[in-house]
């Protein structure tokens, strides 16, 4: 698509003409409304979409604008909210059947914070039923459909908020993270996705997933406009540690910067065309001022089985509490029944060896961090697979998509580590592929600004889908 498309132009490009008074949040509005309109019927992006609300909100911006200029880069700035973040007055169905029609009373922390910062809400995107899954294939409300190829899944479950920002249709999105759910489709759809560090981001008002390892962030086409959002919707920093702010983020900065490559667990099924891209993004980062060296790891394998007992157990618990399950099991499509029925199974010195596993995990990383600036892996090891496969071959063995793409992801969700997906290349088919940075807790501002020096030296970030 051409850059002089509105509805591709980064957060900063579109806030520094809002300044200058030379574009209005309503054309904003109007231009990513319109987009919404052409794309949303192929896609399936958005659960509902907030039309007249956000053109309420966008002539109220403008008067703002005008009279005491921005408050926030994001004053003015059309974006989309994951349909699992409570809206006062519109739907959170959080892609159940079940919430089909629940219209909560508040809003969730994380809109009132955009809201406070001027953002106009476009609408409820998609996603995976109740976030419990990867593909975002919904048997309730259809399932998204990547840009690039629109036979392929869109990763999840943040599925519906990555297609919104790669296509134009809003600036940026807020989605959850529970096992990879911010930047599995973020990997898969060729943009930038933030997991921050566990608690950063408040998640009152939020449909819950897993209490100790759900995390909510932003999802965006830039480094930049990541750290935007971020700003918008974190919450306070311990003393002493960096909060991160884009005005300081500088195209080559850092100048030195230490990379950990784990020796076990990440790179053992990586799809080739996906290892290519990886190891010519490790390349320019070294090019760049990073120092590449071996880091261990040696609890990764023994945290699949546990923070797979932690999620089943905490979400069935939801459930079950919140009289859903099992009084409407038929209410749920077939997987995520499967997994609540899993999750009665897990018994009780399973569900708290796994806390004792997740403090050795912890230990690890951070015992990496004192070597290390961040730990450099796949954001996913696989390209989009097709829509409605199970399985794919990788490595000469069947394997299930599920597995692949959350054990990329989870390990950071189970310690609580901050994580960012950056778009590295694409696959000979044309799929996006993505590298992931885990940082040490708290260590946003570094993650950003490793990434941004990665961004400004490739032009992966440049790409948009064929929206014909």
């Amino acid at each position: 698509m051409p850059t002089t498309d509105r509805t591709l132009f980064s957060i900063g490009q579109a806030a520094r003409l809002l300044r200058r008074k030379e574009i209005s949040p309503v054309e904003l509005a109007d231009a990513a409304l319109a987009r919404i309109e052409s794309l949303n019927p192929s896609l399936n992006a958005f659960i509902t979409i907030t039309a007249e609300a956000a053109r309420r909100q966008a002539r109220a911006a403008e008067r703002e604008i005008r009279r005491d200029g921005p408050r926030s880069p994001l004053h003015g700035i059309p974006i989309s909210l994951k349909d699992n973040f409570w809206t006062k007055g519109v739907r959170t169905t959080a892609g159940s059947k079940i919430l089909a029609g629940f219209v909560p009373g508040e809003d969730s922390e994380v809109a009132i914070l955009l809201a406070r910062a001027g953002a106009i809400v476009l609408g409820k995107t998609n996603m995976h039923e109740f976030a419990y899954g990867i593909t975002s294939e919904n048997p309730h409300f259809g399932s998204v459909r990547n840009p690039w190829m629109r036979d392929r899944i869109s990763g999840g479950s943040s599925g519906g908020s990555a297609v919104a920002v790669a296509t134009g249709m809003g600036f940026a999105s807020v989605g959850t993270d529970t096992g990879g759910s911010i930047r599995i489709p973020s990997a898969l759809c060729g943009i930038v996705g933030l997991k921050p560090t566990f608690g950063l981001v408040s998640l009152a008002g939020t449909v819950p997933l897993s209490q100790s390892m759900d995390h909510a962030g932003p999802l965006a086409r830039s480094v930049t406009d990541a750290c935007i959002v971020l700003e918008a919707i974190a919450g306070a920093y311990p003393k002493g540690m960096p909060r991160p702010n884009h005005r300081r983020l500088r195209p080559g900065c850092p100048k030195r910067f230490r990379l950990g490559w784990p020796e076990q667990y990440y790179f053992n099924r990586v799809d080739g065309d996906v290892r290519i891209a990886m190891d010519e993004a490790a390349k320019t980062l070294e090019r760049l001022g990073g120092r590449i060296k071996k880091v261990s790891l040696p609890h990764l394998q023994e945290s699949v089985p546990s923070s797979t007992n932690i999620a089943l157990a905490e979400a069935t618990n939801y459930h079950e509490s919140q009289g859903y399950f099992p009084a409407r099991a038929f209410d749920y499509g077939g997987d995520v029944r499967g997994r609540l029925e899993a999750g009665e199974k897990v018994r009780a010195p399973e569900y708290l060896r796994g806390f004792a596993v997740k403090r050795m995990l912890e230990r690890d990383f951070d015992a990496a961090f004192e070597h290390v600036d961040a730990i450099f892996v796949p954001a996913s090891p696989i390209p989009a697979p097709p829509l409605g496969e199970n399985e794919v071959e990788i490595g000469g063995a069947r394997e299930s998509v599920r597995s692949l793409l959350v054990g990329a992801s989870r390990p950071a969700n189970f310690t609580g580590h901050p994580a960012i997906s950056v778009p590295c290349g694409f696959t000979r088919a044309g799929l996006p592929v993505g590298f992931q940075l885990i940082g040490p807790r708290w260590g946003e501002a570094g993650l950003l600004a490793i990434a941004l020096a990665f961004e400004e030296a490739t032009p992966w970030h440049e790409h948009h889908p064929d929206l014909a």
